[in-house]
């Protein structure tokens, strides 16, 4: 059984930086247990897999390389990317509308998940919390500044221990064009450090949006391959933005 995959860059328009997706467009999905046989082959922080609906847009499920996963923004990105820019994704989270725009980007309507207010854990060994919080898929720990978020060393393996499946650490940005600064870990998903999460800009959107007061910001994510999302508060939804590159294709033939 062969199976064609493209791996894409996504929130980035330069190779080798930003979060790569393997990529499937497929006829229709096989066992669960070849989905994610295929994404920990892959190995890459989510595959996705894409099937044609006959009433119109498409099916969508994405696998980190241990576990299915909820909602992805960057392999979204990079599976609307695959199909020409624009799509309508049918997903455990909704209806996901992807649209190509200007200048190569693609945006995409995703569910927001606003954080509430909670207590961290004790064991949670993070200097120089301000605020924390959860949502539906992260916690949320804002410390001092932006600075602290890039050089942060952080003991990732111990998060699920503590209850943290996923941490986004942020703090406002200090650059020109970027609101806020943020980097994300997932150990509970087999991820220890996520390079782009568009996900996660669902929960810094209202977040930052509330204590900015602006519904439209930028995020910086600055993890070592680094990348950049648009956020656009509209309601309970958050229109994300980015833009990809292709940088292989490839073809599984077992």
């Amino acid at each position: 059984m062969t199976l064609a995959l493209t791996l894409v860059d996504a929130f980035t328009d330069q190779p080798f930086g930003g979060n790569p997706a393997a990529v499937a467009v497929i006829d229709g999905f096989p066992d669960d247990r070849r989905l994610q046989a295929v994404a920990a082959e892959m190995n890459q922080s989510e595959t996705a897999f894409v099937v044609r609906r006959e009433s119109g847009g498409y099916d969508l499920r994405w696998f980190t390389p241990t576990v299915e996963v909820d909602l992805c923004g960057h392999a979204t990105l990079a599976a609307a990317h695959v199909l020409g820019g624009t799509a309508c994704f049918h997903t455990r989270s909704g209806a996901l509308d992807c649209r190509a725009v200007e200048g190569g980007w693609i945006e995409m309507d995703f569910p927001s998940d606003r954080p509430a207010p909670a207590i961290a854990p004790e064991g949670l060994k993070l200097a120089g919390i301000r605020w924390y919080g959860t949502g539906r898929f992260y916690a949320l720990a804002e410390i001092e500044d932006a600075d602290a978020v890039r050089t942060l060393e952080l003991d990732v393996a111990g998060l699920p221990a503590i209850g943290i499946g996923a941490l986004i650490v942020t703090a406002p940005g200090d650059g020109d064009g970027g609101d806020c600064v943020s980097r994300v870990f997932a150990p509970g998903y087999g991820i220890p450090e996520d390079p782009v999460t568009g996900s996660a800009h669902c929960t810094l959107a209202p977040f930052w949006g509330d204590r900015l007061g602006r519904s439209s910001l930028v995020g910086e994510q600055a993890s070592a391959r680094g990348g950049t999302v648009s956020m656009r508060v509209e309601g309970d939804r958050v229109v994300l933005g980015g833009r990809a590159v292709t940088v292989a294709r490839l073809q599984l033939v077992v």
